[in-house]
């Protein structure tokens, strides 16, 4: 089993590799408008329409094969599903990260667990050096989750984009692995 299909778990969650079989599970809970409030996407238009992105998805990587499109049904342990976390590795090893926590199950530490376990993997076999989160400047809980997980605010984007009526800024959040940051250190002090 490669290490884009590879179930992880938490102790409380288990990450399982989203294939077309999940839409129907995760539709009810991707269907919820809340969810959408700060980012440009929609709930699914249908059933069918999540089948057919998640059966996309199962390749686990762009057509060009130049970025891996990693992507993880989130569940309770043994019970129902909680939400979905997806992760895209760039060839310079940098991943952008996004999830999704159903509504039922925010506030609940879900997020904060999954997205530090999806990061850990990251920074395993898939090498990632870099990360790098999109986030709307009004989001206040994804921002106060990010900057608990030690991500930090790089840069605004004003005018990131325009929809639902309205303009996004978005801030900017960047996290290095400290194995990285401490390589990356030791690396420049030769330089001089």
């Amino acid at each position: 089993m490669s290490a884009a299909n590879t179930v992880l778990t938490t102790q409380r969650l288990t990450l399982e590799p989203i294939t077309a079989a999940h839409a129907a599970e995760l539709l009810a809970g991707l269907s919820n408008e809340a969810l959408y409030q700060f980012i440009p996407q929609n709930p699914p238009a249908s059933l069918e329409a999540l089948q057919t992105r998640y059966k996309r998805l199962e390749s686990r990587s762009s057509p060009d094969g130049d970025e891996w499109w990693l992507n993880w049904a989130v569940r309770l342990s043994g019970g129902e599903y909680v939400g979905v976390v997806e992760a895209t590795v760039d060839e310079d090893n940098t991943a952008t990260m996004a999830w999704f926590i159903f509504a039922a199950h925010q506030r609940k530490g879900y997020a904060k667990e999954a997205v530090t376990k999806l990061r850990e993997h990251l920074e395993g076999p898939f090498m990632a050096e870099s990360f790098k989160i999109f986030v709307d400047t009004r989001n206040a809980a994804s921002i106060a989750l990010l900057e608990s997980l030690g991500f930090k605010q790089e840069a605004l984007v004003p005018n990131a984009d325009n929809f639902k009526g309205s303009k996004s800024d978005e801030y900017r959040y960047t996290y290095v692995p400290p194995s990285v940051a401490a390589a990356a250190a030791k690396a420049k002090g030769k330089k001089k």
